[in-house]
């Protein structure tokens, strides 16, 4: 039973990067390794207080990941051309679609690809150079700080399932 809840655990680990880094799951994989938990401790009971948590967060993070980036955006005056052109930025970056980099792969491309996307999109709306950069470091920092705040929610999430599984699992 051990092995499985730090096999588990290792999962939420995962999802906690998941929520940071864009392209993996986070919450998702923090909601499925506890919901397995549940299965196989046959206690639904005591993962109801992590199953509520954990569904906030999932809730919170897509509202997060929009708002951020939205804000980010509108901070910079960007346009819905700017927002769509990082969309496929990430896309196409995270693909390995930019042009051939010379390190980094598709972790540089989902860095790079956002920013680079949105000032293309931004210039092809306003057709000036220094407004759709402003508007794409504006997009890729709402982004960012939108990530970073839904790292924190996934290690909330992954904190209270400890406080409440651990000694289901170790005694108390």
């Amino acid at each position: 039973m051990q092995i499985i809840y730090w096999l588990l655990i290792a999962v939420m680990l995962v999802g906690i990067i998941g929520a940071v880094v864009p392209a993996i799951p986070g919450s998702t994989l923090i909601l499925t390794a506890i919901i397995i938990w549940g299965i196989v401790s046959s206690s639904f009971t005591a993962i109801k207080i992590p199953l509520i948590v954990t569904g906030i967060v999932l809730l919170l993070s897509i509202g997060v990941d929009f708002l951020a980036g939205y804000l980010g955006a509108k901070q910079a005056g960007a346009s819905k051309w700017g927002q769509i052109g990082a969309f496929v930025g990430l896309i196409l970056g995270f693909l390995g679609f930019l042009p051939a980099l010379p390190f980094g792969g598709p972790l540089l491309g989902i860095l790079l690809g956002p920013l680079l996307g949105a000032i293309i999109g931004e210039y092809l709306y306003q057709r000036q150079l220094r407004l759709a950069v402003k508007a794409g470091i504006g997009i890729v920092v709402g982004t960012l700080v939108g990530n970073l705040i839904q790292g924190v929610l996934a290690i909330a999430a992954v904190v209270v399932f400890l406080l409440t599984t651990w000694t289901q699992v170790y005694g108390g």
